[in-house]
């Protein structure tokens, strides 16, 4: 129990922030294709992102299934 019941509310979104905060990074160092922990096997993962998958967290003008690809394969 709080000796100071106004002060719940900031403890709670102070929570609420931080959780929010850590499943963040947690997206971003489990599903970025900039991020590679298997160097062994799969040194470059960005190399296998065409041109049709999304990696941004949120796009504003951009449709990502309507992207042709400007170039070679490699």
């Amino acid at each position: 129990s709080l000796r100071h019941p106004g002060l719940s509310p900031l403890f709670t979104f102070i929570r609420a922030g931080g959780s929010r905060e850590a499943r963040y990074v947690m997206r971003l160092a489990l599903f970025n294709p900039d991020v590679s922990w298997d160097r062994k096997n799969d040194p470059e993962p960005w190399d296998k992102l065409g041109p049709n998958d999304q990696y941004e967290f949120y796009s504003v003008n951009v449709d990502y299934s309507k992207l042709k690809k400007e170039g070679p394969d490699f």
